[in-house]
């Protein structure tokens, strides 16, 4: 709900396309800063604790942005502020959350774990933003992020009741040796380094020029926040019934079927580039959502049954930090562009690099070679020791 809210708080307060591009730049760049930090903090501690801490700042930061918003117009640097702090949290709860889950359950259930908290958070995909588009219209943006800030305190509630056995925390090494041994572990997988490479140029080409020019185009074209409430639901909808089709197969080829349903992720460009109908629109929106929760569950699980477990915070962390690094220049210069162009040009060529890269990834071998592992595999080896079979990915 709160991007959405946050999108049309700003829209309605007469920003730009510029300023709408440095607000939501605002939040990914600390979280891309302070991603390592997070996957140290989760191999070091336990990781239930630094999840509560991180949710912390996040209702901070929301629950004042709510604030101002009801209050007053508030000045530029004051979201920035508070967005980037938002980003914060985020960087510290993501690698946590993701190092925890092969402690939840057994190897053999982690495919179907990850598949069905892609279909939990698509839930709140679908029913957050119908929910924030019906807000923005009958009360205000600012009601929306105050709910969002709730939702963090409901969050916090819930870790604290989880009961789980203590893992195994890293050795007292040094920082700067942890991170080397999880950038060996990284490097290592050449098919992790070409996926995470593949989703840096997607962020940056493609989705933050969308996820800023997106409510723009349907600003002007569709009728505003309703229409574009109901585009990113749908996006949800499509995550759920992508993770749905997931439960219980285990693809062979984990990597070559989600590059594959990944060119569905040029679709939600592709036809607001074309102005086409709403319902095109709409369609274009649960295609690329059943393409997130594929990609994300089979990616996931592969690191998990390759990553040694005292490893996977700092390892997903390089993924991430890899990953969304570039996305905040993407959402810096997506507003800038279009303005001297127009909305149409930057999505049509987001749209035509996603199909252009996924053909090429498909062709690669470490991506076409990549199988799943077998519910027998033997346990993995602790982050201080590499097998050599490993170093060609």
């Amino acid at each position: 709900m709160a991007s959405v809210a946050l999108v049309f708080a700003i829209l309605h307060k007469g920003g730009s396309l510029t300023d709408l591009s440095c607000v939501l730049a605002a939040r990914i760049v600390p979280m891309v800063l302070l991603l390592l930090g997070g996957g140290l903090l989760g191999d070091r501690f336990p990781r239930r604790w630094v999840m509560p801490s991180a949710d912390c700042l996040r209702v901070v930061s929301q629950s004042m942005l709510a604030l101002l918003f009801f209050v007053s117009d508030p000045p530029l640097w004051s979201l920035l502020l508070l967005v980037g702090l938002n980003g914060v949290g985020e960087a510290l709860f993501q690698p946590s959350f993701n190092g925890m889950i092969p402690s939840l359950v057994p190897s053999s259930d982690l495919h179907d774990a990850n598949a069905l908290i892609s279909i939990s958070r698509s839930a709140t995909r679908v029913g957050g933003p119908a929910l924030a588009g019906l807000l923005i219209v009958v009360i205000a943006p600012a009601a929306v992020l105050a709910i969002d800030a709730i939702s963090y305190l409901i969050s916090i509630v819930a870790l604290l009741c989880l009961r789980i056995t203590a893992s195994m925390t890293t050795a007292a090494t040094s920082l700067v040796a942890e991170l080397k041994a999880g950038w060996r572990l990284f490097r290592a997988h050449t098919w992790l380094w070409i996926t995470t490479l593949q989703f840096a140029m997607f962020n940056l080409i493609v989705w933050a020029p969308y996820l800023v020019l997106g409510p723009a185009a349907a600003d002007q074209s569709y009728g505003g926040a309703r229409a574009w409430g109901t585009v990113v639901a749908l996006y949800g909808a499509g995550s759920i019934l992508g993770g749905l089709l997931l439960l219980g197969r285990r693809p062979q080829q984990p990597l070559v079927v989600s590059t594959i349903v990944a060119f569905a992720w040029a679709a939600p460009s592709a036809t607001l580039a074309a102005r086409a109908p709403l319902p095109v629109v709409c369609v274009g929106a649960v295609a690329a959502g059943i393409a997130s929760s594929v990609f994300t569950t089979l990616m996931h699980t592969s690191i998990q049954e390759r990553v040694p477990p005292d490893a996977i915070s700092r390892v997903m962390s390089y993924v991430a930090l890899g990953s969304y690094a570039a996305g905040p220049i993407g959402l810096a210069l997506a507003g800038p562009i279009a303005t001297v162009s127009s909305i149409s040009v930057v999505l049509s060529a987001g749209a035509a690099w996603q199909i252009v890269a996924n053909a090429t990834i498909l062709t690669l071998p470490a991506i076409r070679n990549l199988r799943r592992r077998s519910d027998t595999a033997p346990k993995q080896p602790q982050s201080d020791s590499l097998p050599e079979n490993e170093a060609s990915g």
